[in-house]
């Protein structure tokens, strides 16, 4: 079994900053893919960031530039910096893993994930 516990979220205004951090543990593998997705009431799953075991990140257009997603593979922690905060970014965000998928693949398929976090809500005022 694996277990993701997100945390960091908060209530910001326009502009602003947050950090989410992911703690992995159990049967967790560090080769797996990991990132990041977000999830409104009464909409898709958006995968907004991943990355792999070897530090390669890829990213959704809507977060590209403003989001940085890391991971610290000896302490099996997963992180997101998110800069210049929108109210459009406000959602519930979800840390994640699977593996023997293509790390790329997940932001454009989020529903692959085979592990899920419990979430973190990110609220962003105007």
């Amino acid at each position: 079994q694996v277990q993701l516990v997100a945390s960091g979220g908060g209530s910001v205004q326009d502009g602003g900053s947050l950090r989410l951090s992911c703690a992995a543990s159990g049967y967790f593998d560090s080769r797996y893919c990991m990132g990041w997705f977000r999830q409104s009431p009464g909409k898709e799953r958006e995968g907004i960031a991943s990355i792999d075991s070897g530090g390669g990140t890829r990213y959704a257009d809507s977060v590209k530039g403003r989001f940085t997603i890391s991971r610290d593979i000896a302490a099996n922690t997963l992180y997101l910096q998110m800069n210049s905060l929108k109210p459009e970014d406000t959602a519930m965000y979800y840390c994640a893993a699977v593996g023997r998928v293509e790390c790329a693949y997940v932001i454009d398929n989020p529903y692959v994930f085979g592990y899920l976090g419990q979430g973190t809500q990110v609220t962003v005022s105007s």
